[in-house]
């Protein structure tokens, strides 16, 4: 029988865990990406590694998420982060909207959806947990990106990307990164792991009073949902998706351990414009180190329309039927917990680990 997992691994990740399997005290650090409900076909997986892998465990466990990333990993930090997970899971594949949602609805919803999600105490829990230290990326709009006006944003974003397929580089004229995290260390609230190599990211710790408007920030889509207006302890501004600058996180993930990083499909994108961009790919050497896990193709063929779910479900899907399907993405997803689980506690599949350039240079 087919596996519903396909799992990658960098060079460096694939020496140890061939030499020694894989076991979550060697993971210093948890991934996730950018993808609105493409997270769904992930959603049995991140149970199992809330509720088992990482059960109790003692070491400082490093997460970097945007967007969709960033609520899944703050569900990780939270005194229970399995009903945290089963929350966003539930009320999110459920949510219904007007036949033509405007940005505040979807807005409005948005932020009712996080509500329920942090609970009474989810953003202090996510601050003060001493084992799970969150980073959450947001963009923070320059120039016209910056405006909520629809027709000026639009121009703003054409422009940025027009820039962008020329030079990556030039993003940071459109948007800058805004790094959000916890502190493990008291005495200096301006730590944090990880370090980007430019000049465009800023740190800011975060506390119980910017955790709900860093998590909206960080998922707040362009022309989909409202930009996020001056988030406590940061400088004044629109900050909006993460993902936007990192959509599928090609960066350095430090120098120790290795990096766990469950993923909707086997391909990795820098940034949210380089989705159409065949030549823009992500760095090899950013994943010498990682694990990724992806849902295998027969699993993905085996789904209703023979795919995952995604963010057009909206608009081709009517309501009941869009509900219907990614319930069903859902309850399919537990066999991808199965499989890994066989991975770690069986070594079963082990022999299936593939080396991730054959990923990343598709």
């Amino acid at each position: 029988m087919s596996s519903s997992i396909s799992v990658y691994a960098g060079k460096t990740a694939l020496k140890e865990i061939s030499k020694n399997g894989l076991s979550s005290q060697q993971i210093k650090v948890m991934a996730g990406a950018s993808g609105g409900p493409k997270w769904f076909t992930l959603f049995g997986l991140d149970k199992y590694l809330f509720g088992e892998f990482f059960k109790d465990r003692q070491q400082v466990l490093h997460t970097i998420g945007s967007s969709a990333g960033s609520w899944r990993l703050a569900c990780l930090a939270q005194k229970d982060p399995v009903a945290a997970i089963s929350r966003l899971a539930h009320f999110y594949s459920n949510e219904r909207y007007s036949k033509r949602a405007s940005t505040n609805e979807i807005s409005d919803k948005a932020d009712i959806l996080l509500k329920k999600v942090l609970a009474e105490s989810g953003a202090k829990e996510i601050v003060e947990n001493p084992i799970i230290q969150s980073h959450f990326i947001v963009a923070r709009a320059k120039g016209l990106a910056a405006s909520e006006n629809r027709l000026v944003q639009l121009l703003g974003l054409i422009t940025a990307a027009g820039f962008n397929a020329t030079s990556a580089n030039s993003l940071k004229l459109f948007f800058e990164r805004f790094v959000f995290h916890s502190s493990l260390n008291k005495e200096n609230p301006a730590s944090h792991y990880f370090n980007y190599p430019d000049s465009n990211t800023q740190y800011v710790a975060l506390d119980e009073t910017n955790v709900h408007a860093v998590l909206m920030a960080s998922g707040a889509i362009p022309l989909i949902l409202r930009g996020i207006k001056d988030i406590p302890g940061a400088v004044s501004g629109a900050y909006r998706d993460g993902g936007i600058i990192d959509y599928h996180l090609d960066i350095n993930f430090g120098e120790q351990g290795l990096i766990l990083y469950p993923h909707f499909f086997p391909k990795i994108k820098p940034g949210w414009f380089d989705k159409s961009l065949s030549y823009r790919r992500a760095k090899l050497a950013n994943f010498d180190r990682v694990v990724l896990i992806t849902p295998s193709p027969e699993h993905v063929a085996q789904l209703p329309f023979g795919k995952i779910s995604d963010r057009s479900d909206f608009t081709s899907l009517e309501t009941e039927q869009r509900i219907n399907y990614w319930q069903t993405v859902l309850k399919e997803s537990e066999r991808l917990a199965d499989d890994f689980a066989n991975l770690v506690e069986k070594d079963i599949g082990m022999e299936q680990v593939r080396p991730i350039e054959e990923m990343l240079v598709k």
